[in-house]
């Protein structure tokens, strides 16, 4: 009897290599979903590779600190820089958030 296996088995590739090196590189998956009337590509990013940096969550106002799973969200025709670190649970509960964020007077913008 042969030892169990701890990694999966190579799948075989379909032409969609730089999409999976992809997703595999930030430690997440990638989707499209449908928000306010655009198509918004979601990669789910894990905590592992979002080290060494802090990102402005623009649902709760709040930091992401390093090391943290998050998600990040942009809309499908938009750039690079248009991209946005969510919490996993504010990009879930962004339907059910007031449109205007309260700040206090000497806050930045981000």
């Amino acid at each position: 009897m042969s030892p169990r296996r701890n990694r999966p088995k190579a799948a075989v590739s379909s032409g969609s290599a730089t999409e999976d090196d992809r997703a595999g590189r930030y430690g997440g998956w990638q989707s499209t979903e449908s928000w306010q009337g655009e198509e918004w590509s979601v990669r789910h990013v894990a905590g592992s590779s979002a080290g060494g940096k802090t990102y402005r969550c623009p649902g709760c106002d709040q930091l992401i600190p390093s090391g943290v799973p998050h998600v990040v969200a942009w809309p499908e025709h938009a750039g690079v820089d248009d991209r946005r670190h969510w919490h996993k649970a504010c990009w879930n509960a962004k339907d059910r958030r007031t449109t205007r964020v309260q700040r206090s007077r000497n806050a930045p913008r981000f």
